[in-house]
């Protein structure tokens, strides 16, 4: 019989951390209970090793797909392209192609620069904007990823970046000369931009238009003004907000004027594809300073990213997400009231965050995920919505939040710990030695 607990602690052994994504880590979850690996996926739904079934009502692959799993459409598509070869000493047609389409949803931008991860696109726009600049600061605000520019902000103090996800990220092997390179921003504080826009040599700033809630209007406009005024290079992160709430960037609806657009994770719905989207004048410095990777020239995630956005089009994908959205949102806020527990929800509709507000919010969160994981469901306190996720799915997670909450209030009402796990660790932080 496999024994997940046992694979994963034997994978703590000979991979660091136990995988390479922090957020897949089972502490993150159920410490005790997480199923942690799968076996296969189709829609809304991943089987575990032993084949057990689960609805996914949690980030559905850390974001990566905002269409569903395993989709049919984007598979035949990619698949076909796979028969063809992957990669040659020629180039694929699949990336100019790719460039063409990105150029017509991105209509301030003239050109694109292609990667395979997040973190990587966005070291690859820091590097355009501090050779195009001739600067070296960068003001941010947001998770931007793990790269040396990023983690550079926690050098002259470990908490810079508690804010923007992640807390404890300890900066060790980040070189030292790089502290101050990397100025964080708390988010929608009007006041501090204007500041801090000030400072000199600075090169770009960065910025998230949504993670749990929105840059506010006030901000953006400030935003816009001041970068146009000291002609700063605006690089917005879509990463996490493209192609959620419409084809493209969030930035759009917001009216940000941004110098370039970074996208990741849902762009390939799983697929390892990422863009950098912008201005001429900054993008054609790539021809100056190296940036190349021969992963990057791979046929499979252009050609997942092209099927993404024809689906995305034909299917008008974030308009489902919203209506879903609007209607869980209500249900899960009826669903506390009846049950008397105090849960506070985010602003959007496509990524819903709530909290239990609650002196021991973190036993309730993980009593939670280990109680709906009894139902067959993937749960916490996160939910990214997918095409996938069918009013009929819906109603199945809503009925079983109910017998949930029901029964996390009995708990809390007589005092009882029903907890089998461990609280969830949801920090960074190194694991601790009864789970190695």
């Amino acid at each position: 019989m496999i024994d997940q607990k046992n694979i994963w602690r034997k994978s703590l052994k000979i991979i660091p951390g136990g995988n390479g994504l922090l957020s897949k880590r089972p502490e993150r979850f159920l410490p005790d209970g997480w199923p942690t690996y799968f076996s296969k996926s189709d829609g809304a739904h991943v089987w575990d090793l032993k084949n057990k079934k689960y609805l996914d009502m949690t980030s559905m692959g850390i974001g990566t797909s905002v269409i569903g799993y395993n989709n049919l459409f984007i598979n035949n598509y990619v698949k076909k392209k796979i028969d063809l070869g992957v990669n040659t000493t020629l180039n694929c047609i699949e990336e100019y192609e790719l460039a063409k389409e990105l150029l017509k949803i991105d209509k301030f931008a003239q050109q694109v620069k292609f990667a395979r991860g997040g973190g990587e696109a966005m070291s690859i726009a820091i590097r355009l904007a501090r050779s195009k600049s001739k600067k070296t600061k960068i003001l941010f605000c947001g998770y931007h990823g793990w790269h040396d520019w990023y983690l550079a902000a926690n050098l002259k103090n470990i908490k810079n970046l508690d804010n923007h996800l992640l807390k404890n990220l300890k900066p060790i092997g980040v070189p030292n000369f790089l502290k101050d390179t990397a100025i964080p921003l708390e988010f929608n504080n009007i006041e501090q931009l204007k500041k801090s826009s000030n400072i000199k040599n600075l090169a770009a700033i960065v910025v998230e238009p949504q993670r749990l809630s929105r840059l506010s209007k006030d901000y953006v406009k400030t935003l816009n003004n001041i970068c146009k005024k000291k002609k700063i290079i605006l690089i917005v992160d879509e990463i996490t907000s493209g192609w959620r709430d419409c084809v493209g960037g969030v930035y759009k609806k917001i009216g940000i004027k941004p110098s370039i657009v970074v996208y990741g994770k849902a762009m390939g719905n799983g697929f390892a594809i990422s863009a950098i989207v912008g201005k001429k004048d900054i993008m054609d410095v790539a021809q100056d300073t190296f940036v190349s990777s021969v992963a990057w020239t791979e046929r499979v995630g252009f050609s997942a990213a092209l099927a993404v956005i024809k689906f995305h089009k034909n299917k008008k994908v974030f308009q489902h997400n919203k209506k879903i959205g609007i209607f869980l949102k209500r249900e899960l806020l009826k669903l506390s009231k009846k049950n008397n527990l105090k849960i506070k929800i985010n602003e959007l509709d496509t990524i819903i965050n709530f909290d239990f507000v609650h002196r021991k919010s973190d036993y309730i969160q993980t009593l939670f995920t280990e109680l709906m994981l009894r139902e067959n469901i993937l749960a916490n306190n996160l939910i990214y919505l997918s095409y996938s996720h069918k009013i009929l799915l819906v109603r199945k997670y809503l009925l079983a939040v109910d017998k949930t909450f029901k029964k996390i209030s009995y708990s809390l009402k007589n005092n009882l710990n029903i907890l089998k796990s461990r609280k969830r660790i949801y920090n960074y932080k190194r694991l601790s030695p009864k789970i190695r």
